[in-house]
């Protein structure tokens, strides 16, 4: 699974529209739907704060496996 599919599929799982996401981390609408469309990657700070939200840590966020 690729990042964007995961943010897709986390964001769906609360049953969230991308605005509503976008609203709850300070980011833009369209910037956040770059990110799910695979168009841009978040900062480091962005990605905690994704992170955070989900309550998961950064590895499980970007797909990382040992």
């Amino acid at each position: 699974m690729t990042f964007s599919e995961h943010l897709l599929k986390l964001r769906k799982g609360r049953g969230l529209s991308q605005e509503e996401l976008a609203k709850q981390l300070t980011l833009g609408v369209h910037t956040y739907q770059r990110y799910e469309y695979g168009e841009r990657e978040p900062t480091l700070s962005t990605l905690i704060a994704l992170a955070d939200f989900y309550q998961i840590s950064l590895d499980e966020l970007v797909c990382r496996e040992r």
